[in-house]
């Protein structure tokens, strides 16, 4: 078994004790240096990551295979990607970039396995005479159309 495939079994094994994470990204590079980031439906503690951190490096020698090794949560900057992490963020503001470059902000109101749903809302040029109205509509995203999507982080 590779040294990747080996930290991913051991890896897996941690989580399948903690159903409430989940990996969002494991990175192996060619030197041995193990980044694994966590997420997780309630967030994830400093103590997540040490019991991550230990069910992996305790398991491997490193008489055998010397390594590093981080282990992180995903970030509030970091891009949202699985319906996971959506889930959790139900209620918040998100930032969504399209495939084709557009962007659209709204308050994250639903999610499924296929696709979010954002309620919007903005004031557009009146349909029949002058002025403008407030508008307030709901706007379904596929995950296929989702090419970057960030929490907006309000002070």
């Amino acid at each position: 078994m590779d040294f990747k495939t080996e930290v991913s079994r051991l890896l897996g094994e941690f989580l399948l004790t903690r159903t409430d994470l989940f990996l969002v990204d494991l990175k192996v590079s060619a030197s041995s240096d193990i980044i694994v980031t966590l997420d997780g439906d309630n967030g994830v503690t400093l103590q997540d990551c040490l019991d991550a951190s230990r069910a992996i490096e305790f398991s491997l020698d490193r008489e055998v295979h010397d390594f590093g090794l981080q282990v992180m949560s995903a970030g509030l900057s970091e891009p949202l990607e699985f319906p996971r992490q959506f889930r959790k963020n139900i209620g918040r503001e998100i930032d969504v970039m399209l495939n084709d470059s557009s962007k659209v902000e709204g308050e994250l109101v639903h999610v499924d396995d296929d696709k979010i749903t954002l309620r919007l809302e903005y004031r557009r040029p009146k349909l029949i005479g002058k002025g403008k109205e407030d508008v307030v509509e709901k706007k379904e995203i596929p995950y296929s159309e989702i090419k970057k999507a960030l929490v907006v982080i309000k002070f």
